[in-house]
Protein backbone atom coordinates (compact mmCIF):
# COMPACT_ATOMS: atom_id res chain seq x y z
CA UNK A 1 0.00 0.00 0.00
CA UNK A 2 1.24 3.74 -0.85
CA UNK A 3 -0.19 6.30 1.49
CA UNK A 4 1.22 9.85 0.21
CA UNK A 5 1.12 12.96 2.50
CA UNK A 6 2.61 15.34 -0.04
CA UNK A 7 6.23 16.85 0.90
CA UNK A 8 8.66 17.61 -1.37
CA UNK A 9 8.68 14.45 -3.49
CA UNK A 10 5.17 15.87 -4.60
CA UNK A 11 5.89 19.46 -5.28
CA UNK A 12 5.72 21.89 -7.84
CA UNK A 13 6.65 25.70 -8.56
CA UNK A 14 3.88 27.45 -7.31
CA UNK A 15 3.19 31.50 -7.12
CA UNK A 16 5.25 31.46 -3.80
CA UNK A 17 7.42 28.62 -4.25
CA UNK A 18 7.97 24.60 -4.46
CA UNK A 19 4.14 23.38 -2.65
CA UNK A 20 2.36 19.75 -2.64
CA UNK A 21 0.48 19.68 -5.77
CA UNK A 22 1.72 16.26 -8.08
CA UNK A 23 -1.28 14.14 -9.10
CA UNK A 24 0.83 11.16 -8.44
CA UNK A 25 0.16 9.40 -11.85
CA UNK A 26 4.07 9.68 -12.77
CA UNK A 27 4.98 8.12 -9.24
CA UNK A 28 2.61 5.28 -9.41
CA UNK A 29 3.35 4.95 -13.27
CA UNK A 30 7.30 5.15 -12.71
CA UNK A 31 6.71 2.50 -9.62
CA UNK A 32 4.67 -0.02 -11.90
CA UNK A 33 7.59 0.19 -13.89
CA UNK A 34 10.43 -0.21 -12.35
CA UNK A 35 10.71 -4.26 -12.47
CA UNK A 36 9.33 -4.56 -8.82
CA UNK A 37 7.85 -7.51 -8.47
CA UNK A 38 4.72 -6.07 -6.46
CA UNK A 39 0.88 -5.08 -7.23
CA UNK A 40 0.56 -1.29 -5.34
CA UNK A 41 -1.73 0.37 -4.51
CA UNK A 42 -2.51 4.10 -3.03
CA UNK A 43 -4.17 5.62 -0.72
CA UNK A 44 -3.64 9.92 -0.51
CA UNK A 45 -3.93 10.94 3.23
CA UNK A 46 -3.34 14.31 2.72
CA UNK A 47 -1.44 16.83 0.17
CA UNK A 48 0.71 18.60 2.23
CA UNK A 49 4.27 20.49 3.22
CA UNK A 50 5.30 18.09 6.24
CA UNK A 51 6.06 21.68 8.19
CA UNK A 52 2.60 21.88 8.37
CA UNK A 53 2.42 18.07 10.06
CA UNK A 54 0.34 17.69 12.86
CA UNK A 55 0.25 15.07 15.71
CA UNK A 56 -3.21 14.34 14.69
CA UNK A 57 -2.08 13.47 11.42
CA UNK A 58 0.29 10.82 12.67
CA UNK A 59 -2.86 8.98 14.25
CA UNK A 60 -4.16 9.10 11.11
CA UNK A 61 -1.18 7.22 9.14
CA UNK A 62 -0.72 4.50 11.59
CA UNK A 63 -4.50 4.04 11.73
CA UNK A 64 -4.58 3.82 7.84
CA UNK A 65 -2.03 1.64 8.41
CA UNK A 66 -3.69 -0.74 11.47
CA UNK A 67 -6.84 -0.90 9.05
CA UNK A 68 -5.47 -1.95 5.99
CA UNK A 69 -3.21 -4.10 7.71
CA UNK A 70 -4.48 -7.77 6.84
CA UNK A 71 -4.34 -6.73 3.51
CA UNK A 72 -0.90 -5.71 2.20
CA UNK A 73 2.54 -7.03 2.73
CA UNK A 74 3.57 -3.55 3.29
CA UNK A 75 3.53 -0.17 3.79
CA UNK A 76 5.05 2.80 1.79
CA UNK A 77 4.60 6.24 3.15
CA UNK A 78 5.53 9.09 1.01
CA UNK A 79 6.17 12.06 3.16
CA UNK A 80 8.30 15.32 3.41
CA UNK A 81 11.60 15.20 4.76
CA UNK A 82 11.55 18.21 7.31
CA UNK A 83 9.44 16.77 9.50
CA UNK A 84 9.60 12.75 8.52
CA UNK A 85 11.65 11.72 11.50
CA UNK A 86 9.16 12.90 13.82
CA UNK A 87 6.59 10.98 11.87
CA UNK A 88 8.47 7.73 11.73
CA UNK A 89 9.31 7.69 15.62
CA UNK A 90 5.78 8.45 16.62
CA UNK A 91 4.22 5.79 14.36
CA UNK A 92 6.93 3.35 16.05
CA UNK A 93 5.08 3.81 19.38
CA UNK A 94 1.54 3.47 17.84
CA UNK A 95 2.14 0.52 16.26
CA UNK A 96 3.50 -1.75 18.61
CA UNK A 97 4.17 -5.82 17.03
CA UNK A 98 4.53 -5.09 13.81
CA UNK A 99 5.13 -7.79 11.77
CA UNK A 100 5.43 -6.33 8.22
CA UNK A 101 7.87 -3.36 7.27
CA UNK A 102 6.30 -0.40 7.17
CA UNK A 103 8.89 2.56 5.24
CA UNK A 104 8.26 6.27 4.89
CA UNK A 105 10.59 8.18 2.46
CA UNK A 106 10.70 11.12 0.25
CA UNK A 107 13.05 13.15 -1.36
CA UNK A 108 15.04 16.24 -1.05
CA UNK A 109 14.11 17.61 -5.14
CA UNK A 110 10.62 16.69 -6.48
CA UNK A 111 9.65 13.76 -8.63
CA UNK A 112 9.50 15.68 -11.89
CA UNK A 113 13.07 17.69 -11.28
CA UNK A 114 15.64 16.66 -13.79
CA UNK A 115 17.84 15.84 -11.11
CA UNK A 116 16.15 14.46 -8.22
CA UNK A 117 16.58 11.54 -5.53
CA UNK A 118 12.77 10.84 -6.00
CA UNK A 119 13.47 7.87 -8.19
CA UNK A 120 15.99 6.23 -6.45
CA UNK A 121 14.43 6.75 -2.99
CA UNK A 122 10.94 5.46 -4.40
CA UNK A 123 12.56 2.56 -5.94
CA UNK A 124 14.57 1.65 -2.76
CA UNK A 125 11.74 1.97 -0.54
CA UNK A 126 9.20 -0.54 -2.44
CA UNK A 127 11.94 -3.12 -2.29
CA UNK A 128 12.19 -2.60 1.63
CA UNK A 129 8.92 -2.88 1.97
CA UNK A 130 8.54 -6.39 -0.03
CA UNK A 131 11.07 -7.51 2.49
CA UNK A 132 9.79 -10.38 5.29
CA UNK A 133 10.82 -7.93 8.48
CA UNK A 134 8.91 -5.81 10.99
CA UNK A 135 9.12 -2.82 11.94
CA UNK A 136 9.00 1.40 10.80
CA UNK A 137 11.64 2.17 9.04
CA UNK A 138 13.36 5.44 7.00
CA UNK A 139 14.35 4.51 3.49
CA UNK A 140 16.35 7.23 1.99
CA UNK A 141 19.63 7.68 -0.01
CA UNK A 142 20.28 3.63 -0.25
CA UNK A 143 20.41 3.97 3.77
CA UNK A 144 17.69 1.75 5.72
CA UNK A 145 16.75 3.58 9.31
CA UNK A 146 15.09 2.15 12.45
CA UNK A 147 12.50 4.69 12.34
CA UNK A 148 13.09 6.20 16.25
CA UNK A 149 16.80 7.13 15.40
CA UNK A 150 16.53 8.91 12.10
CA UNK A 151 17.51 12.58 12.61
CA UNK A 152 17.18 14.65 9.03
CA UNK A 153 20.76 16.44 9.36
CA UNK A 154 20.94 18.15 6.08
CA UNK A 155 18.35 20.45 4.26
CA UNK A 156 19.59 20.21 0.44
CA UNK A 157 22.08 17.62 0.21
CA UNK A 158 20.17 14.26 -1.14
CA UNK A 159 22.03 12.04 1.98
CA UNK A 160 19.54 14.01 4.26
CA UNK A 161 19.05 11.41 6.58
CA UNK A 162 21.50 9.92 9.71
CA UNK A 163 20.52 6.96 11.93
CA UNK A 164 21.90 8.65 15.33
CA UNK A 165 23.61 6.89 18.64
CA UNK A 166 22.62 3.32 16.48
CA UNK A 167 23.78 1.64 13.14
CA UNK A 168 22.02 1.89 10.18
CA UNK A 169 19.40 -1.36 10.31
CA UNK A 170 20.49 -1.91 6.57
CA UNK A 171 21.54 -0.67 2.97
CA UNK A 172 21.18 -0.84 -0.27
CA UNK A 173 24.27 -2.18 -2.30
CA UNK A 174 23.52 -2.85 -6.28
CA UNK A 175 19.97 -3.17 -5.27
CA UNK A 176 20.60 -5.93 -2.89
CA UNK A 177 20.15 -5.17 0.56
CA UNK A 178 22.34 -5.52 3.26
CA UNK A 179 21.09 -6.14 6.61
CA UNK A 180 23.14 -5.47 9.70
CA UNK A 181 20.37 -5.95 12.55
CA UNK A 182 17.81 -8.84 12.65
CA UNK A 183 14.75 -7.39 11.71
CA UNK A 184 12.70 -10.48 11.29
CA UNK A 185 9.52 -10.69 12.78
CA UNK A 186 9.11 -11.50 16.54
CA UNK A 187 5.43 -13.06 16.20
CA UNK A 188 3.61 -10.72 18.03
CA UNK A 189 -0.11 -9.46 17.25
CA UNK A 190 0.03 -5.95 16.00
CA UNK A 191 -1.85 -3.83 19.08
CA UNK A 192 -2.72 0.08 17.58
CA UNK A 193 -1.95 2.67 20.84
CA UNK A 194 -2.43 6.32 19.85
CA UNK A 195 -3.00 7.51 22.87
CA UNK A 196 -1.74 10.80 22.69
CA UNK A 197 -1.39 14.09 24.79
CA UNK A 198 0.03 17.15 22.45
CA UNK A 199 0.69 19.53 25.52
CA UNK A 200 4.18 19.58 25.51
CA UNK A 201 7.14 21.81 25.24
CA UNK A 202 10.47 21.85 23.53
CA UNK A 203 13.11 24.17 25.02
CA UNK A 204 16.84 24.69 24.24
CA UNK A 205 18.97 26.22 26.94
CA UNK A 206 21.85 28.94 25.84
CA UNK A 207 24.37 30.79 28.28
CA UNK A 208 21.86 33.59 30.35
CA UNK A 209 18.58 32.02 29.78
CA UNK A 210 16.32 33.34 32.79
CA UNK A 211 14.63 30.46 35.22
CA UNK A 212 11.21 32.67 34.72
CA UNK A 213 11.38 31.63 31.08
CA UNK A 214 11.16 27.55 32.22
CA UNK A 215 7.68 28.53 33.86
CA UNK A 216 6.28 31.02 31.18
CA UNK A 217 6.78 28.06 28.88
CA UNK A 218 5.92 25.09 31.15
CA UNK A 219 2.75 26.93 31.63
CA UNK A 220 -0.13 24.70 30.34
CA UNK A 221 1.57 21.72 29.50
CA UNK A 222 1.83 18.27 30.63
CA UNK A 223 5.35 17.98 29.53
CA UNK A 224 8.84 19.21 28.88
CA UNK A 225 11.36 18.58 27.11
CA UNK A 226 14.81 20.47 28.01
CA UNK A 227 18.18 20.30 25.72
CA UNK A 228 20.62 20.74 28.49
CA UNK A 229 24.45 21.41 27.56
CA UNK A 230 26.85 18.73 26.84
CA UNK A 231 26.31 15.57 29.12
CA UNK A 232 23.12 17.26 30.68
CA UNK A 233 24.62 19.39 32.55
CA UNK A 234 22.00 22.63 33.75
CA UNK A 235 22.87 25.85 35.59
CA UNK A 236 22.23 26.17 39.04
CA UNK A 237 24.83 28.79 39.98
CA UNK A 238 23.52 32.76 39.12
CA UNK A 239 20.79 31.97 36.71
CA UNK A 240 19.60 28.45 38.71
CA UNK A 241 17.41 26.56 36.92
CA UNK A 242 17.05 23.64 39.12
CA UNK A 243 14.57 25.19 41.78
CA UNK A 244 12.01 26.03 38.28
CA UNK A 245 12.51 22.28 37.59
CA UNK A 246 11.36 21.19 41.50
CA UNK A 247 8.51 23.53 40.78
CA UNK A 248 7.14 22.27 37.44
CA UNK A 249 7.78 18.58 38.40
CA UNK A 250 5.87 19.30 42.13
CA UNK A 251 3.10 20.65 39.62
CA UNK A 252 2.91 16.98 37.88
CA UNK A 253 4.58 18.43 34.67
CA UNK A 254 6.62 15.72 33.67
CA UNK A 255 10.32 17.05 32.54
CA UNK A 256 12.96 14.96 30.16
CA UNK A 257 16.74 15.93 30.20
CA UNK A 258 18.43 15.65 27.12
CA UNK A 259 21.60 17.42 25.36
CA UNK A 260 22.30 19.48 22.45
CA UNK A 261 24.63 17.16 21.28
CA UNK A 262 23.84 15.26 18.21
CA UNK A 263 26.10 12.19 18.54
CA UNK A 264 26.48 10.14 22.22
CA UNK A 265 23.72 11.07 24.31
CA UNK A 266 23.55 12.35 28.08
CA UNK A 267 25.41 11.13 30.89
CA UNK A 268 23.53 13.02 34.25
CA UNK A 269 25.69 11.11 36.64
CA UNK A 270 29.61 12.19 35.19
CA UNK A 271 29.49 16.08 36.35
CA UNK A 272 28.15 17.89 39.49
CA UNK A 273 25.85 19.93 37.47
CA UNK A 274 24.27 16.81 36.16
CA UNK A 275 23.67 14.75 39.55
CA UNK A 276 21.89 17.78 41.14
CA UNK A 277 19.39 17.59 38.41
CA UNK A 278 19.34 14.09 39.07
CA UNK A 279 18.31 14.77 42.75
CA UNK A 280 15.12 15.98 41.31
CA UNK A 281 11.78 13.81 41.78
CA UNK A 282 10.92 11.90 38.56
CA UNK A 283 13.43 14.05 36.08
CA UNK A 284 13.47 11.42 33.35
CA UNK A 285 16.30 11.07 31.66
CA UNK A 286 16.94 10.31 28.17
CA UNK A 287 19.78 8.10 27.62
CA UNK A 288 20.70 8.54 23.99
CA UNK A 289 17.25 9.70 22.39
CA UNK A 290 17.15 12.09 19.89
CA UNK A 291 14.62 14.85 20.21
CA UNK A 292 12.67 13.74 17.08
CA UNK A 293 11.90 10.15 18.87
CA UNK A 294 11.62 12.22 22.59
CA UNK A 295 8.70 14.77 21.71
CA UNK A 296 6.57 12.13 20.26
CA UNK A 297 7.07 9.53 22.97
CA UNK A 298 6.63 11.93 25.70
CA UNK A 299 3.13 12.85 23.76
CA UNK A 300 2.26 9.03 24.03
CA UNK A 301 3.89 8.21 27.41
CA UNK A 302 1.22 11.01 28.44
CA UNK A 303 -1.57 10.01 27.31
CA UNK A 304 -1.32 6.30 28.99
CA UNK A 305 -0.97 8.09 32.30
CA UNK A 306 -0.59 11.00 34.66
CA UNK A 307 1.53 9.25 37.47
CA UNK A 308 4.86 10.94 37.01
CA UNK A 309 6.85 7.62 38.19
CA UNK A 310 4.96 5.67 35.76
CA UNK A 311 5.96 8.25 32.40
CA UNK A 312 9.23 8.00 33.42
CA UNK A 313 9.97 4.09 33.72
CA UNK A 314 7.92 4.30 30.18
CA UNK A 315 10.01 6.96 29.41
CA UNK A 316 13.24 5.24 30.27
CA UNK A 317 12.27 2.04 28.41
CA UNK A 318 13.61 0.80 25.34
CA UNK A 319 11.14 0.46 22.52
CA UNK A 320 11.68 -0.01 18.58
CA UNK A 321 15.49 1.07 18.94
CA UNK A 322 15.09 4.15 20.82
CA UNK A 323 17.53 4.12 23.10
CA UNK A 324 20.90 1.89 23.80
CA UNK A 325 21.05 1.42 27.63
Amino acid sequence: MLITTGGTIASVQGNLGLTPGNDYAQIEQYLRSSSLSCEIRRLSLFDIDSTNMQPENWVEIAATVAAHYDEYDGFLITHGTDTMAYTAAAISYFLQGLAKPVILTGSQAPFDNQKTDARRNLRDAVRVAMEEIGGVFVVFDGKIIAGTRAVKIRTKSFDAFESVNFPDVGHMEDGIIKYRINLAPTGEALRFDASLVTDVALIKLYPGIHPDLLDRVADGVRGLVIESFGNGGIPSLQRNLLPSIERLTAKGVAVVVTTQCLQEGEDLSLYEVGRRVMLIPHVIVSKDMNTEAIVPKLMWVLGKTNDLAAVKALMETPIAFDCSF
